[in-house]
Protein backbone atom coordinates (compact mmCIF):
# COMPACT_ATOMS: atom_id res chain seq x y z
CA UNK A 1 0.00 0.00 0.00
CA UNK A 2 1.28 3.46 -0.90
CA UNK A 3 1.90 5.98 1.85
CA UNK A 4 0.37 9.45 1.66
CA UNK A 5 3.78 10.74 0.59
CA UNK A 6 3.93 8.29 -2.30
CA UNK A 7 0.44 9.29 -3.44
CA UNK A 8 1.69 12.84 -4.06
CA UNK A 9 3.09 13.61 -7.47
CA UNK A 10 5.53 16.13 -6.04
CA UNK A 11 7.96 14.39 -3.66
CA UNK A 12 10.52 17.18 -3.21
CA UNK A 13 10.42 19.25 -0.02
CA UNK A 14 8.98 22.70 -0.74
CA UNK A 15 12.26 24.52 -0.09
CA UNK A 16 14.17 22.09 -2.31
CA UNK A 17 11.68 22.54 -5.15
CA UNK A 18 11.98 26.32 -4.78
CA UNK A 19 15.78 26.14 -5.08
CA UNK A 20 15.60 24.00 -8.21
CA UNK A 21 12.90 26.13 -9.86
CA UNK A 22 14.93 29.27 -9.10
CA UNK A 23 17.92 27.80 -10.94
CA UNK A 24 15.77 26.78 -13.90
CA UNK A 25 14.09 30.19 -14.21
CA UNK A 26 17.43 32.01 -13.90
CA UNK A 27 18.97 30.09 -16.79
CA UNK A 28 15.70 30.36 -18.71
CA UNK A 29 15.82 34.15 -18.58
CA UNK A 30 19.53 34.20 -19.47
CA UNK A 31 18.76 32.17 -22.60
CA UNK A 32 15.72 34.25 -23.59
CA UNK A 33 12.95 31.77 -22.80
CA UNK A 34 9.59 32.41 -21.15
CA UNK A 35 9.02 28.81 -20.04
CA UNK A 36 10.29 25.25 -20.34
CA UNK A 37 8.28 22.09 -20.84
CA UNK A 38 10.01 18.87 -19.78
CA UNK A 39 8.76 15.34 -20.35
CA UNK A 40 11.94 13.24 -20.24
CA UNK A 41 12.55 11.03 -17.23
CA UNK A 42 15.73 12.72 -15.99
CA UNK A 43 14.14 16.15 -15.83
CA UNK A 44 10.85 14.87 -14.45
CA UNK A 45 12.83 13.29 -11.63
CA UNK A 46 14.81 16.49 -11.09
CA UNK A 47 11.68 18.63 -10.84
CA UNK A 48 9.47 16.26 -8.82
CA UNK A 49 11.54 13.50 -7.21
CA UNK A 50 9.75 10.82 -9.26
CA UNK A 51 9.35 9.53 -12.81
CA UNK A 52 5.85 9.52 -14.31
CA UNK A 53 4.21 9.77 -17.71
CA UNK A 54 3.54 13.42 -18.43
CA UNK A 55 5.18 16.84 -18.36
CA UNK A 56 6.34 19.56 -16.00
CA UNK A 57 5.87 23.16 -17.13
CA UNK A 58 7.94 25.92 -15.52
CA UNK A 59 7.27 29.58 -16.36
CA UNK A 60 9.83 32.34 -15.99
CA UNK A 61 7.87 33.81 -13.06
CA UNK A 62 8.34 30.53 -11.16
CA UNK A 63 4.89 29.06 -11.69
CA UNK A 64 4.95 25.26 -12.02
CA UNK A 65 2.23 23.08 -13.57
CA UNK A 66 2.12 19.31 -13.84
CA UNK A 67 0.47 17.48 -16.75
CA UNK A 68 -0.22 13.89 -15.82
CA UNK A 69 -1.11 10.85 -17.92
CA UNK A 70 -0.03 7.91 -15.76
CA UNK A 71 -0.44 7.06 -12.93
CA UNK A 72 -3.50 9.29 -12.86
CA UNK A 73 -4.09 8.66 -9.14
CA UNK A 74 -1.22 10.95 -8.08
CA UNK A 75 -2.33 13.99 -6.08
CA UNK A 76 -1.15 17.56 -5.59
CA UNK A 77 -1.57 21.18 -6.54
CA UNK A 78 -1.54 22.45 -10.14
CA UNK A 79 -1.98 18.96 -11.61
CA UNK A 80 -3.89 18.64 -14.88
CA UNK A 81 -4.85 15.21 -16.18
CA UNK A 82 -4.25 14.80 -19.90
CA UNK A 83 -4.79 12.07 -22.47
CA UNK A 84 -2.62 13.66 -25.15
CA UNK A 85 -0.18 16.60 -25.42
CA UNK A 86 -2.81 18.83 -27.04
CA UNK A 87 -4.75 18.83 -23.76
CA UNK A 88 -2.03 21.08 -22.29
CA UNK A 89 -2.69 23.96 -24.71
CA UNK A 90 -5.33 25.99 -22.80
CA UNK A 91 -3.47 25.71 -19.50
CA UNK A 92 -0.16 26.84 -20.98
CA UNK A 93 -1.80 29.67 -22.93
CA UNK A 94 -3.43 30.86 -19.72
CA UNK A 95 -0.12 30.81 -17.89
CA UNK A 96 2.05 32.74 -20.33
CA UNK A 97 -0.15 34.02 -23.21
CA UNK A 98 1.15 36.44 -25.83
CA UNK A 99 3.93 35.18 -28.10
CA UNK A 100 6.15 33.21 -25.74
CA UNK A 101 9.37 31.35 -26.38
CA UNK A 102 9.07 27.90 -24.84
CA UNK A 103 12.06 25.65 -24.25
CA UNK A 104 11.52 22.02 -25.25
CA UNK A 105 13.87 19.14 -24.47
CA UNK A 106 15.20 18.92 -27.99
CA UNK A 107 18.29 16.86 -27.11
CA UNK A 108 16.24 13.93 -25.82
CA UNK A 109 12.89 14.19 -27.64
CA UNK A 110 12.03 12.73 -31.06
CA UNK A 111 11.49 15.26 -33.84
CA UNK A 112 7.92 14.10 -34.38
CA UNK A 113 7.02 14.91 -30.78
CA UNK A 114 8.83 18.26 -30.92
CA UNK A 115 6.75 19.15 -33.98
CA UNK A 116 3.56 18.07 -32.21
CA UNK A 117 4.39 20.13 -29.11
CA UNK A 118 5.21 23.15 -31.24
CA UNK A 119 1.84 22.90 -32.96
CA UNK A 120 0.14 22.51 -29.56
CA UNK A 121 1.72 25.76 -28.34
CA UNK A 122 0.05 27.70 -31.16
CA UNK A 123 1.09 29.95 -34.02
CA UNK A 124 2.16 32.80 -31.76
CA UNK A 125 4.69 30.75 -29.83
CA UNK A 126 8.26 29.99 -30.78
CA UNK A 127 10.36 27.15 -29.46
CA UNK A 128 13.97 26.90 -28.31
CA UNK A 129 16.24 24.18 -26.98
CA UNK A 130 15.32 23.97 -23.32
CA UNK A 131 17.73 21.08 -22.79
CA UNK A 132 20.50 23.61 -22.22
CA UNK A 133 18.46 25.29 -19.47
CA UNK A 134 18.04 22.01 -17.64
CA UNK A 135 21.66 20.95 -18.15
CA UNK A 136 22.87 24.20 -16.61
CA UNK A 137 20.41 23.97 -13.71
CA UNK A 138 21.32 20.35 -12.94
CA UNK A 139 25.08 20.98 -13.22
CA UNK A 140 25.17 22.78 -9.85
CA UNK A 141 23.81 20.46 -7.19
CA UNK A 142 21.88 21.43 -4.09
CA UNK A 143 22.87 20.17 -0.65
CA UNK A 144 20.21 17.44 -0.89
CA UNK A 145 21.46 16.26 -4.27
CA UNK A 146 25.04 16.07 -2.99
CA UNK A 147 23.88 14.09 0.05
CA UNK A 148 22.09 11.64 -2.24
CA UNK A 149 25.18 11.25 -4.41
CA UNK A 150 27.40 10.79 -1.36
CA UNK A 151 25.07 8.04 -0.12
CA UNK A 152 25.44 6.27 -3.47
CA UNK A 153 29.22 6.65 -3.22
CA UNK A 154 29.37 5.01 0.21
CA UNK A 155 27.33 2.03 -0.95
CA UNK A 156 29.21 1.63 -4.22
CA UNK A 157 32.56 1.68 -2.40
CA UNK A 158 31.29 -0.88 0.12
CA UNK A 159 30.51 -3.30 -2.73
CA UNK A 160 33.85 -2.73 -4.46
CA UNK A 161 35.61 -3.44 -1.16
CA UNK A 162 34.06 -6.91 -1.08
CA UNK A 163 34.79 -7.96 -4.67
CA UNK A 164 37.79 -10.18 -3.82
CA UNK A 165 35.35 -12.29 -1.79
CA UNK A 166 33.16 -13.09 -4.82
CA UNK A 167 36.02 -13.81 -7.22
CA UNK A 168 36.93 -17.42 -7.92
CA UNK A 169 39.93 -18.64 -9.96
CA UNK A 170 38.97 -19.69 -13.47
CA UNK A 171 36.25 -17.04 -13.84
CA UNK A 172 35.74 -15.14 -17.07
CA UNK A 173 35.15 -11.41 -17.07
CA UNK A 174 31.43 -12.08 -17.64
CA UNK A 175 31.19 -14.50 -14.73
CA UNK A 176 32.93 -12.00 -12.47
CA UNK A 177 30.60 -9.24 -13.69
CA UNK A 178 27.54 -11.38 -12.95
CA UNK A 179 28.69 -11.69 -9.33
CA UNK A 180 29.42 -7.96 -9.11
CA UNK A 181 25.96 -7.17 -10.45
CA UNK A 182 24.43 -9.47 -7.84
CA UNK A 183 26.34 -7.78 -5.02
CA UNK A 184 25.38 -4.31 -6.26
CA UNK A 185 21.71 -5.25 -6.44
CA UNK A 186 21.84 -6.83 -2.98
CA UNK A 187 23.27 -3.56 -1.69
CA UNK A 188 20.36 -1.62 -3.17
CA UNK A 189 21.61 -0.58 -6.60
CA UNK A 190 18.63 0.44 -8.72
CA UNK A 191 20.18 -1.06 -11.84
CA UNK A 192 19.32 1.88 -14.07
CA UNK A 193 22.37 3.41 -15.75
CA UNK A 194 20.65 6.60 -16.90
CA UNK A 195 22.38 8.27 -19.84
CA UNK A 196 21.62 11.44 -21.76
CA UNK A 197 21.36 11.01 -25.50
CA UNK A 198 20.25 8.11 -27.73
CA UNK A 199 23.78 7.25 -28.91
CA UNK A 200 24.94 5.89 -25.53
CA UNK A 201 23.99 2.47 -24.16
CA UNK A 202 25.35 0.19 -21.47
CA UNK A 203 24.01 -2.41 -19.05
CA UNK A 204 25.10 -2.14 -15.39
CA UNK A 205 28.67 -1.18 -16.28
CA UNK A 206 31.94 -2.52 -17.60
CA UNK A 207 34.44 -5.20 -16.55
CA UNK A 208 37.54 -5.46 -18.76
CA UNK A 209 40.53 -7.78 -18.73
CA UNK A 210 43.26 -8.83 -21.11
CA UNK A 211 43.19 -8.07 -24.81
CA UNK A 212 39.47 -7.26 -24.75
CA UNK A 213 40.39 -3.92 -23.19
CA UNK A 214 41.90 -2.88 -26.54
CA UNK A 215 38.76 -3.69 -28.52
CA UNK A 216 37.18 -0.41 -29.66
CA UNK A 217 33.57 0.44 -28.95
CA UNK A 218 31.31 2.79 -30.96
CA UNK A 219 30.18 4.52 -27.75
CA UNK A 220 31.76 7.66 -26.34
CA UNK A 221 32.98 6.00 -23.14
CA UNK A 222 36.47 6.11 -21.69
CA UNK A 223 36.86 2.37 -22.24
CA UNK A 224 35.57 -0.12 -24.81
CA UNK A 225 35.47 -3.89 -24.98
CA UNK A 226 33.75 -6.10 -27.54
CA UNK A 227 30.75 -6.96 -25.37
CA UNK A 228 28.61 -10.09 -25.57
CA UNK A 229 26.93 -9.32 -28.89
CA UNK A 230 27.21 -6.83 -31.78
CA UNK A 231 23.88 -5.34 -30.67
CA UNK A 232 25.61 -3.99 -27.52
CA UNK A 233 29.31 -3.82 -28.40
CA UNK A 234 30.88 -2.71 -25.12
CA UNK A 235 32.41 -4.37 -22.09
CA UNK A 236 33.04 -7.95 -21.03
CA UNK A 237 33.10 -10.62 -23.76
CA UNK A 238 33.89 -13.86 -21.92
CA UNK A 239 37.66 -13.40 -21.67
CA UNK A 240 39.27 -15.64 -19.06
CA UNK A 241 40.73 -13.73 -16.09
CA UNK A 242 44.36 -14.83 -16.02
CA UNK A 243 46.92 -14.46 -13.24
CA UNK A 244 48.78 -11.17 -13.54
CA UNK A 245 46.24 -9.64 -15.93
CA UNK A 246 44.52 -6.53 -14.53
CA UNK A 247 40.74 -6.50 -14.24
CA UNK A 248 39.18 -3.04 -14.51
CA UNK A 249 35.79 -2.68 -12.80
CA UNK A 250 33.59 0.32 -13.70
CA UNK A 251 30.09 -0.57 -12.54
CA UNK A 252 26.73 1.01 -11.74
CA UNK A 253 26.63 3.44 -8.81
CA UNK A 254 22.94 4.37 -8.87
CA UNK A 255 21.53 3.72 -5.40
CA UNK A 256 19.40 6.84 -4.87
CA UNK A 257 18.44 8.13 -8.33
CA UNK A 258 21.71 10.10 -8.17
CA UNK A 259 24.77 8.22 -9.38
CA UNK A 260 28.42 8.06 -8.55
CA UNK A 261 30.98 6.79 -11.04
CA UNK A 262 33.84 4.69 -9.70
CA UNK A 263 36.56 2.49 -11.18
CA UNK A 264 39.09 0.28 -9.45
CA UNK A 265 41.58 -2.18 -10.89
CA UNK A 266 42.00 -5.69 -9.47
CA UNK A 267 44.41 -8.52 -10.18
CA UNK A 268 44.71 -12.22 -9.40
CA UNK A 269 48.38 -12.65 -8.64
CA UNK A 270 50.99 -9.96 -9.26
CA UNK A 271 50.38 -7.15 -11.74
CA UNK A 272 53.16 -6.19 -14.19
CA UNK A 273 55.26 -3.20 -13.15
CA UNK A 274 53.95 -1.10 -16.05
CA UNK A 275 50.38 -1.68 -14.88
CA UNK A 276 51.22 -0.74 -11.30
CA UNK A 277 52.91 2.45 -12.52
CA UNK A 278 50.04 3.39 -14.82
CA UNK A 279 47.51 2.85 -12.06
CA UNK A 280 49.58 4.98 -9.68
CA UNK A 281 49.76 7.70 -12.33
CA UNK A 282 45.97 7.56 -12.72
CA UNK A 283 45.49 8.09 -8.98
CA UNK A 284 48.03 10.93 -9.02
CA UNK A 285 46.15 12.64 -11.86
CA UNK A 286 42.87 12.33 -9.96
CA UNK A 287 44.43 13.96 -6.92
CA UNK A 288 46.13 16.71 -8.93
CA UNK A 289 42.90 17.60 -10.71
CA UNK A 290 40.96 17.56 -7.45
CA UNK A 291 43.46 20.04 -5.97
CA UNK A 292 42.98 22.33 -8.96
CA UNK A 293 39.21 21.81 -9.25
CA UNK A 294 38.03 24.95 -7.49
CA UNK A 295 35.39 27.52 -8.42
CA UNK A 296 36.58 29.47 -11.46
CA UNK A 297 38.84 26.71 -12.79
CA UNK A 298 38.57 26.12 -16.54
CA UNK A 299 37.76 22.51 -17.37
CA UNK A 300 40.01 22.53 -20.43
CA UNK A 301 42.91 23.50 -18.16
CA UNK A 302 42.17 20.51 -15.92
CA UNK A 303 42.28 18.25 -18.98
CA UNK A 304 45.59 19.83 -20.04
CA UNK A 305 46.96 19.17 -16.55
CA UNK A 306 46.23 15.47 -17.01
CA UNK A 307 47.85 15.42 -20.45
CA UNK A 308 51.02 17.07 -19.13
CA UNK A 309 51.35 14.49 -16.38
CA UNK A 310 50.80 11.66 -18.86
CA UNK A 311 53.35 13.02 -21.32
CA UNK A 312 55.94 13.57 -18.58
CA UNK A 313 55.49 9.93 -17.57
CA UNK A 314 55.87 8.73 -21.18
CA UNK A 315 52.40 7.10 -21.17
CA UNK A 316 50.64 9.15 -23.85
CA UNK A 317 50.30 6.20 -26.24
CA UNK A 318 48.10 4.37 -23.71
CA UNK A 319 46.12 7.26 -22.23
CA UNK A 320 42.32 6.95 -22.51
CA UNK A 321 42.71 4.05 -24.90
CA UNK A 322 45.31 2.62 -27.23
CA UNK A 323 43.81 1.93 -30.65
CA UNK A 324 41.37 4.79 -30.12
CA UNK A 325 41.62 7.55 -27.53
CA UNK A 326 38.66 9.06 -25.69
CA UNK A 327 38.72 12.86 -25.90
CA UNK A 328 38.08 13.68 -22.24
CA UNK A 329 39.35 12.86 -18.76
CA UNK A 330 36.23 13.62 -16.74
CA UNK A 331 32.55 14.42 -16.92
CA UNK A 332 29.71 15.76 -14.83
CA UNK A 333 27.46 13.26 -13.12
CA UNK A 334 24.22 13.22 -11.16
CA UNK A 335 20.86 11.97 -12.37
CA UNK A 336 22.59 10.92 -15.59
CA UNK A 337 26.14 9.70 -15.97
CA UNK A 338 27.03 12.34 -18.59
CA UNK A 339 26.22 15.82 -17.34
CA UNK A 340 28.03 19.15 -17.26
CA UNK A 341 30.83 20.05 -16.72
CA UNK A 342 33.10 18.15 -19.12
CA UNK A 343 36.87 17.96 -18.67
CA UNK A 344 37.95 18.01 -22.30
CA UNK A 345 40.34 19.99 -24.52
CA UNK A 346 37.66 22.18 -26.13
CA UNK A 347 35.39 22.48 -23.10
CA UNK A 348 34.15 25.98 -22.27
CA UNK A 349 32.88 24.90 -18.86
CA UNK A 350 34.12 26.75 -15.79
CA UNK A 351 33.74 25.09 -12.41
CA UNK A 352 31.29 26.33 -9.81
CA UNK A 353 30.77 25.28 -6.21
CA UNK A 354 28.24 22.44 -6.27
CA UNK A 355 29.46 20.90 -9.52
CA UNK A 356 29.97 17.15 -9.31
CA UNK A 357 32.28 15.37 -11.70
CA UNK A 358 33.86 11.97 -12.28
CA UNK A 359 37.58 11.93 -13.06
CA UNK A 360 38.73 8.82 -14.96
CA UNK A 361 42.28 8.91 -16.32
CA UNK A 362 42.63 5.38 -17.66
CA UNK A 363 45.23 3.46 -19.63
CA UNK A 364 45.07 0.56 -22.09
CA UNK A 365 48.42 -1.22 -22.40
CA UNK A 366 48.80 -3.81 -25.21
CA UNK A 367 49.51 -7.27 -23.87
CA UNK A 368 48.58 -6.16 -20.34
CA UNK A 369 45.05 -4.72 -20.32
CA UNK A 370 43.25 -1.72 -18.87
CA UNK A 371 44.18 -0.03 -15.60
CA UNK A 372 43.16 3.13 -13.81
CA UNK A 373 41.18 4.83 -11.09
CA UNK A 374 37.92 6.73 -11.30
CA UNK A 375 36.38 8.78 -8.50
CA UNK A 376 33.44 11.12 -8.14
CA UNK A 377 34.11 14.56 -6.68
CA UNK A 378 32.17 17.55 -5.35
CA UNK A 379 33.50 21.05 -6.10
CA UNK A 380 33.51 22.91 -2.79
CA UNK A 381 33.13 26.66 -2.19
CA UNK A 382 36.67 26.68 -0.80
CA UNK A 383 39.54 24.25 -1.05
CA UNK A 384 40.04 21.22 -3.28
CA UNK A 385 37.24 19.07 -4.66
CA UNK A 386 36.00 16.39 -2.25
CA UNK A 387 36.05 12.71 -3.21
CA UNK A 388 32.83 10.82 -2.38
CA UNK A 389 33.95 7.38 -3.65
CA UNK A 390 36.57 6.60 -1.03
CA UNK A 391 38.45 3.31 -1.39
CA UNK A 392 42.04 2.11 -1.76
CA UNK A 393 43.33 3.39 -5.11
CA UNK A 394 46.11 0.83 -5.55
CA UNK A 395 45.58 -2.27 -7.66
CA UNK A 396 43.55 -4.52 -5.37
CA UNK A 397 44.48 -8.23 -5.09
CA UNK A 398 41.73 -10.72 -5.85
CA UNK A 399 43.55 -13.60 -4.14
Amino acid sequence: MQSKLEENLQLLPADELARRVAKVTSHMRDLGMDAVLAGDNANLYYLTGRVFCGYVFVAADGRVMYFLRRPSELKGDDIHLIRKPEDMAPHIAGAIGGAPTVGLMMDDTPYSLIARLQKMLGDGASIANGSQVMRLARAVKTKLEIEMMAASGVRQASVYRELPRVYEPGMTDLEFQFEIERELRRAGCLGQFRLSGPELEIFMGNVLTGENADNPSPYDFAMGGAGMDPSLPVGADGTLIKPGKPVMVDMNGNFTGYMTDMTRTYVAGEAPEIAVGANRLSADICRAISEAARPGAECKALYELAVRMVEEAGMADYFMGHRYHAGFVGHGIGITVNEMPVLAPRSRDVLEAGNTYACEPKFVIPGVGAVGVENTYVVEAEGPARCITVLDENIIPLL
